[in-house]
Order: C-alpha cells, then structure tokens, then sequence
C-alpha cells in the first residue's frame, strides 16, 4: 500500500506543483529550457505512474464496502463518458463549451466509475485519491485561467477526431487493463 500511496502523491505533486508555485515553475523553465523542463515533468508523471501500477499490483486488496451491482452499467457509461471527454483534451468539439477542462472531468468520472465498482482499500487509495488531484487541479487551473472564455463550435469533422482519440484510447485501455490492473475488464 506504501507504494500506491506514494505514486498518487508524487503524481498529484508533479501536476499541482506549477498551479501551486508558478514562479518555481518558471525559474526551473528559465534555468532548463522548454525541452529538459518538460522531459523532468513527464519523468516525475512516469515516476508516480509507475509506482502507483506497482502499489496496485503489490498491495492485498480489503473489502471496505460492497458495491451495489445495480450501478455496474452507469460507472460502465461514466467510464466510456470519461474517455470521450479525454479525447477532446487537444482537439476542438462542442463539449469544450460545457466542460472547461474535459481531460480532467474525464478523469475524475472514470475514478468515480471505478470507487463504484470496486469496495476495496487498494480502489479507494487511487481512484479517491486521483478524483481529489482532479477537483483539486480544476480549482487551481480555473483560478489561474480566471473568467472562462467559451470556444467557438467547430466543424463536425473535427469533432469526429475528438470521439475517435476517445474511443482508441478506451480500446488501448480495455486491452492493457489485465496487464495494469491486473484483471481483465468484464
């Protein structure tokens, strides 16, 4: 459990930090560059995902709650829901002028998707401790950002490419699943 603890701490770290202390953000940016400031970040992010895989698969799950199967088909739609606000992190669509921060929100519902699947102390440590990182980022981002200036709507075709990244990335994910978590998705 020492290890999942520690990779959701020093992933929500990495990602807080520039939101928390943006002048040392930019003065590691200013002394680096752009190139090796940027490949510290994804190596911390890997750092912490790594560890968090490893906690996952070391740590002895204990039944804390037990779901309600009735909720098993809604987490299942929040789930695929959470892909599909992902996909449009870095391209334009229509949900941008709903959400403000699709890849996040998406985030936090595959978290909530996957607290209500799974009862165990292992579940509750990361996907609670990830849905946190996420409120918490989308409070400092928005506060940094200030006033949320609503995109225009883009062309349809456009909007194809957001749900398609989504839909290839759940594809990648309900592959990779029995080998990250260590069962498969049913």
């Amino acid at each position: 459990m020492v290890l999942l603890v520690l990779g959701v701490l020093v992933w929500s770290a990495v990602h807080l930090s520039p939101a928390l202390a943006p002048q040392r953000k930019q003065a590691l940016w200013d002394r680096l560059g752009e190139g090796p400031y940027m490949g510290l970040f994804s190596l911390g992010v890997l750092a912490g995902l790594g560890l968090m895989i490893m906690g996952w698969r070391g740590t002895q799950p204990e039944l804390v709650y037990l779901p309600d199967p009735a909720l098993r088909m809604p987490a299942l739609g929040l789930t695929v829901l959470g892909f599909l606000l992902i996909g449009f992190t870095k391209s334009p669509g229509r949900i941008k002028r709903v959400v403000r921060h699709s890849q996040l929100t998406g985030v936090g519902l595959w978290a909530i998707a996957h607290l209500l699947l799974n009862g165990d102390s292992r579940s509750l440590v990361l996907f609670g401790g990830l849905l946190i990182w996420c409120v918490l980022e989308i409070v400092l981002i928005s506060r940094r950002e200030g006033e949320w200036v609503k995109p225009d709507a883009p062309p349809l075709a456009q909007e194809l490419v957001g749900i398609s990244i989504g839909l290839v990335m759940m594809a990648v994910f309900i592959f990779a699943h029995p080998w990250l978590a260590g069962m498969p998705v049913y």
